[in-house]
């Protein structure tokens, strides 16, 4: 902030040009008064309500069948470490073996997951300097392939993020999804912003628009964040988390949605039939006990899920997952293992701390 109220112009201008003196004068005034402010970073619009969706909730924890996990760190600056994954469920819940590796340094992350039958997922991020990150993920299988590359743009009290998924030109036009999205701190605790969709399918098909608004303001101990969808080609809706934290091992959140989609009338399904409207609640906890960590959530439809992890040893993880569906009368049961292979000397180094894990951007 400072190098900007200290750039300079040319001489000349600022002092004989009114005009120029004057939008520099009000712009200056406009930086001091936003630094009074102390405002701070409030994420990305993708992932405004974090709390309840990536924390509390177990919609990135959830697996069913069995699974046996083995890590080997090799270095730890950089980072750099393999994997190998073994899985039993149902089919095409899990694949039955997985490779990974990883490597990480305060500039690069890299991450690639090829599976037994040929699939590739590759993730690269990079970081060109203090706020502006560059990401890419490619996937590639036999029934199709995706690739999305992002960049995040950090500021002080703003991110700014625009993203492409499955570009292309070589058609005679451009075909893909791309998504712009802004959020901005306006008070300490609340934060305002908005997501542009634009997305063609094919070239013979129109191009569709999406406009969404987002807030997220911030209480002591509690967070909740208000998205609202603009009317498009699917329909319109809103949804709402709250996420709180009770004690400093408990937190909770919930969440809840509505969505309006055009209606069919009765007369040959032509549109016009009024607003089709569906919603959903969940709720859950997240307890953090000193060697595990359990979340529970119970969701509208009739759904009750739960996760637990817990540590054995220093280099052993048991995860046990489940989940009811009363509606349809179905019963989920996952179990998992996850072992540690570090070797002596970095085992040694990280009892020492005499080696510092690189700020790797994840």
């Amino acid at each position: 902030m400072a190098n900007e109220k200290n750039a300079p112009l040319p001489a000349g201008l600022v002092n004989d040009n009114a005009l120029v003196s004057a939008v520099r004068n009000t712009y200056l005034t406009f930086l001091e008064r936003r630094d009074a402010l102390g405002l701070s970073n409030p994420g990305t619009f993708e992932n405004i309500n974090r709390e309840v969706s990536r924390d509390v909730f177990l919609t990135n924890f959830m697996f069913t069948g069995l699974r046996a996990e083995w890590n080997k760190p090799i270095s730890n600056s950089p980072i750099f470490q393999i994997s190998h994954q073994l899985s039993m469920g149902a089919p095409g819940s899990m694949s039955p073996y997985t490779f990974s590796a990883l490597y990480g340094s305060s500039r690069v992350f890299l991450q690639g997951t090829m599976e037994n039958d040929g699939s590739l997922v590759a993730r690269s991020n990079y970081r060109w300097n203090d706020s502006l990150i560059t990401k890419t993920h490619a996937q590639i299988q036999s029934s199709q392939s995706m690739l999305s590359i992002e960049n995040d743009y950090t500021g002080r009290d703003f991110t700014a993020s625009l993203k492409a998924m499955n570009p292309s030109i070589i058609e005679g036009g451009v075909k893909g999804i791309f998504i712009a999205s802004y959020l901005q701190s306006v008070t300490p605790s609340l934060a305002l912003g908005l997501e542009a969709v634009w997305q063609r399918v094919a070239m013979n098909s129109s191009p569709e628009a999406l406009l969404s608004y987002g807030a997220r303001y911030k209480g002591s101990d509690w967070i909740a964040s208000l998205q609202m969808q603009a009317e498009g080609p699917q329909g319109s809706g809103i949804s709402s988390s709250y996420w709180r934290k009770l004690t400093d091992k408990v937190s909770v959140g919930t969440d809840l949605s509505l969505q309006f989609a055009p209606g069919l009338s009765g007369q040959g399904g032509l549109m016009g039939g009024g607003l089709q409207k569906e919603g959903s609640a969940s709720a859950g906890a997240k307890y953090e006990f000193r060697a595990s960590t359990f979340r529970a959530q119970v969701d509208s439809k009739g759904r009750l899920s739960c996760l637990l992890e817990k540590t054995i040893l220093p280099a052993v993880r048991v995860t046990f997952a489940g989940e009811m569906d009363h509606l349809k009368q179905q019963a989920k049961v996952g179990v998992g293992v996850s072992v540690e292979a570090m070797s002596e000397d970095l085992m040694e180094q990280a009892e020492k701390g005499g080696v510092q894990a690189p700020a790797v951007p994840f």
